[in-house]
C-alpha cells in the first residue's frame, strides 16, 4: 500500500475548537497543508474571517462560546451541511482567567474554567459522535495538569481532569474512535503572554532545548495524533515541554 505522508488528511473533515489564531490556528494550518478540510470555531467574528482567509477554500467557521449548546448544535449542523461527513474533532479552547494562589481562587471563576476546559469537551466530543464522527479525538491539555503549577493552579486542576477525561473517552469509545491529548508547556501565544512577556530569557532557560514552544511545535504531534500513523494509539498524553520534563537524577 503506497502512503504519501505529506496528504495524510486527503478527503478528512476535522473540528477544530477556538482555532481563530494560535494553536487552534497552526493545527487548522497543518491538516489543511496535508490535504484536510477544516471548520473552526472562536469567539470573534471577524478573527475567524481573517483566519479562514489566510486558511482558504478548506476551511470555514462559525463563531460562538465554547460552552454554550446552541453554538455547538450550529457548529454541528454547518458540518452537516457542508461536508456531510466528520472525521477528526480537536478540543483546543481553554480559558485562564485567574492568577495566584489557588486558595485565593474564587469559586464562579473556579466553576467558569471547568466549565469550558472539561466539560465543554466533554460535550463537543458527545455531540461529535452523535453527528458521526468516525476517526479520532485530540485534546489539548497541559503541563500544567501533570503536576503542581504554581500561579495558574486551577487552570491545572482543569487539565488534570482534562487528562483524565482522555483516557475516559478512549475507553469508552474504542475501537472505533481514538482519544489522545497533548500537554503543551509554554508556547508563544497570546493566551500564554502573561508567562513570559519581559523576561523569555528566563523563561526559556528552563528548557533544556533554551527557547519556548511555537504553536508549530503543537501542531505537528497533534497531525500525527489524528492520523493513521498513530493508528495503534490510544487514551495517552504527549507532553510537548522542550524537555523540562526531565528531571536529572543526581
Amino acid at each position: 500500500m503506497t502512503h504519501d505522508p505529506a496528504r495524510r488528511f486527503d478527503g478528512t473533515v476535522t473540528l477544530v475548537t477556538g482555532a481563530s489564531r494560535g494553536i487552534g490556528f497552526a493545527i487548522a494550518q497543518r491538516l489543511v497543508a496535508e490535504g484536510g478540510s477544516v471548520v473552526i470555531t472562536g469567539r470573534k467574528q471577524d478573527s475567524l474571517d481573517a483566519a479562514v482567509a489566510e486558511l482558504g477554500e478548506a476551511a470555514s467557521a462559525v463563531a460562538g462560546r465554547a460552552d454554550d449548546a446552541e453554538h455547538r448544535a450550529a457548529v454541528y449542523a454547518h458540518i452537516a451541511g457542508r461536508h456531510g461527513r466528520l472525521d477528526h474533532l480537536v478540543n483546543n479552547t481553554g480559558i485562564n482567567p485567574v492568577y495566584g494562589p489557588i486558595v485565593d481562587v474564587d469559586a464562579e471563576a473556579a466553576r467558569k474554567i471547568l466549565e469550558v476546559n472539561v466539560v465543554a469537551a466533554l460535550e463537543w466530543t458527545r455531540a461529535a459522535v452523535a453527528a458521526g464522527l468516525s476517526r479520532s479525538v485530540v485534546n489539548i491539555a497541559s503541563v500544567a495538569g501533570l503536576g503542581a503549577s504554581p500561579g495558574i493552579a486551577f487552570y491545572g486542576i482543569s487539565k488534570a481532569a482534562l487528562i483524565n477525561l482522555t483516557a475516559q473517552l478512549a475507553y469508552e469509545l474504542a475501537p472505533a474512535i481514538r482519544v489522545n491529548a497533548v500537554a503543551p508547556a509554554v508556547v508563544k501565544t497570546a493566551f500564554a503572554r502573561a508567562l513570559y512577556e519581559g523576561h523569555e530569557d528566563e523563561a526559556s532557560a528552563a528548557y533544556p532545548l533554551h527557547r519556548l514552544g511555537e504553536p508549530d511545535d503543537v501542531a505537528g504531534p497533534v497531525a500525527f495524533l489524528l492520523s493513521q500513523d498513530a493508528a495503534w494509539i490510544t487514551g495517552q498524553t504527549l507532553p510537548i515541554d522542550g524537555g523540562a520534563g526531565i528531571r536529572p537524577l543526581v
